[in-house]
């Protein structure tokens, strides 16, 4: 009976003793979103503004 209880103990420490065991930390890469903008879009509502003052000019 001893020597059960024994085995016991030793095989519930063993087996504690690998459950820790260490491994690297995985880590997620990093999304970057990049804004995707026109730089046409600065352009086209200045160019809208001046043909439309040319047409009024012209009436």
């Amino acid at each position: 009976m001893k020597k059960i209880a024994l085995a016991t103990a030793l095989s519930v420490a063993a087996t504690a003793g690998f459950a820790g065991s260490y491994s690297e930390p995985v880590m997620e890469p990093e999304i970057i979103v990049q804004d995707t903008s026109s730089s046409a879009g600065g352009v086209i509502v200045p160019i809208l503004a001046l043909i439309l003052f040319a047409a009024v000019i012209a009436d």
